[in-house]
């Protein structure tokens, strides 16, 4: 056989690997769970029942790469109830400088919640304020938890105050629930292929 030709043969073999693979285009899937690509979020008003909280993205702020603050809508509207940070800095050895300055300044950290390989690190501090909120803080350094945001990140929140504002949600969910919607939260009890496989 010519060389060339069984050189050639080998490279359109490797080329043809590295080509993405697509579906046909009359099989292309737009829905999963229920949800369309392209509809408008309002066309799934029981969606709605879920969002005890509303957020805010913020991005470039003071050393920080992007935030989200989180506050409630029920119970005491407006109310700033968690900030998430994540830090410009993802470095280890930022996060490193960050848990001596924690640590100075509030002292130790009551609770460890990192994983024991090494991927994920928190250090979790708690109090109680002097209007007795009890508030948590979180440092956490991931290195590649792809569950978990990649680099720095600080956590304030109050637990109690987003249980509050979860428990009234519901209630007044619960209380404004037409016979229509709970024929509809029935409905999506229901498991089958129809929802769990894109269509």
């Amino acid at each position: 056989m010519n060389r060339h030709l069984l050189t050639s043969g080998i490279i359109f073999l490797h080329l043809l690997f590295l080509l993405p693979v697509t579906g046909s285009a009359t099989n292309v899937p737009h829905e999963v769970g229920g949800f369309v690509l392209g509809s408008n979020v309002t066309d799934y008003p029981d969606i709605e029942h879920s969002n005890f909280l509303k957020e805010v993205v913020i991005y470039d702020w003071y050393g920080f790469d992007k935030g989200i603050i989180s506050y409630g809508v029920c119970e005491n509207p407006g109310e700033i109830v968690k900030i998430k940070f994540k830090y410009a800095d993802p470095s280890k050895k930022y996060f490193k400088l960050l848990l001596k300055k924690f640590k100075k300044k509030f002292g130790k950290p009551a609770e460890w919640k990192g994983d024991s390989f090494g991927i994920l690190h928190i250090w979790k501090w708690k109090f109680v304020d002097e209007n007795k909120n009890r508030v948590h803080l979180i440092l956490q350094h991931n290195t590649k938890n792809p569950n978990e945001n990649i680099g720095n990140m600080v956590k304030l929140f109050y637990p109690d105050n987003i249980a509050r504002e979860q428990a009234c949600f519901t209630r007044q969910c619960t209380m404004n629930i037409s016979s229509d919607d709970k024929e509809r939260l029935l409905q999506r009890k229901k498991t089958g292929w129809k929802y769990l496989i894109p269509n």
